[in-house]
């Protein structure tokens, strides 16, 4: 039951048919007897700008879940992000701290490698493909060079996107070796779907299934459908695979202790989620 005492969290991004979260957070957060609710927020990048600090002045929101196509947009609209939001170059979390001022934070990278590593595959020493750079691509490959990775890499429609995110992330793991520019699968340990698609009907697979070895872990972050065309493929073929949500499960528990609300597991999110596809 929403009252006038109940604290919000935006969930901002657009659109917003396919968000997760508001089916996870509030199921849980209704079994806990925690007076808070997420609420989706339609907000077109045009008009982003304009918008965020207009919302963050709502006095009963304690802050933002951020997501496509606003994360990278994000980083310039805060007033401090976090190292992880910094080398990721993106925030999917925002903090309205009691003085009124913005923390951006990044937990998109953290959710993933801890769901790959949670089902047994390791980064360290990996060779790993991630293609997309955006947002989710970049906390991504940023969590996966501070796992321990030995090579990384990057792939973007976007040329440029690529390599600004492997310039971050020899910065900051001069150790790792990082490459862009091709998106064949084959020979690599783990592969990721930091892109959109998948997220419409007809959409060309990211990547070419029939390069890929069975031994390959093949990760998503589309939550559209729980298995993904690609996914579907990758299982055919025998490979290990993580869908969607399980980024999204996984982070979670750093997102509630982010927003002040204790922390839980991702089994326990699970237990009382009520997804939709």
């Amino acid at each position: 039951m929403i009252s006038g005492k109940t604290t919000l969290i935006a969930h901002l991004g657009y659109p917003t048919g396919t968000f997760k979260a508001p089916m996870i957070y509030n199921p849980w957060f209704e079994q806990q007897g925690i007076d808070a609710v997420v609420v989706p927020m339609g907000v077109k990048a045009e008009d982003y700008a304009a918008a965020l600090p207009q919302i963050m002045r709502f006095t009963n929101l304690r802050g933002a879940l951020v997501t496509m196509p606003h994360k990278i947009s994000t980083l310039r609209l805060v007033d401090e992000a976090t190292p992880t939001a910094q080398i990721a170059g993106a925030c999917n979390a925002i903090l309205k701290r009691p003085d009124g001022t913005l923390l951006g934070d990044m937990f998109d990278g953290a959710g993933f490698v801890r769901g790959v590593e949670r089902k047994g595959r390791s980064f360290r020493g990996a060779r790993v493909l991630v293609s997309g750079s955006g947002g989710v691509g970049s906390a991504i490959a940023a969590s996966i060079a501070a796992a321990g990775a030995a090579e990384l890499m990057l792939f973007d429609a976007h040329a440029g996107a690529a390599e600004a995110l492997a310039g971050r992330l020899r910065e900051h793991h001069p150790q790792l070796k990082v490459d862009t520019g091709a998106n064949d699968p084959a020979g690599f340990d783990i592969v990721v779907n930091a892109t959109p698609l998948g997220m419409k009907e007809g959409d060309p697979l990211p990547f070419d299934i029939g390069r890929i070895d069975p031994k390959t872990f093949v990760g998503e972050v589309v939550m559209k459908a729980e298995y993904t065309p690609l996914l579907q493929a990758a299982r055919a073929k025998g490979c290990e695979v993580q869908v969607g949500t399980d980024m999204l499960f996984e982070q979670i528990p750093a997102y509630l202790e982010f927003f002040g609300f204790g922390t839980t597991t991702a089994e326990a999110l699970r237990a009382v989620a009520k997804l939709q596809y």
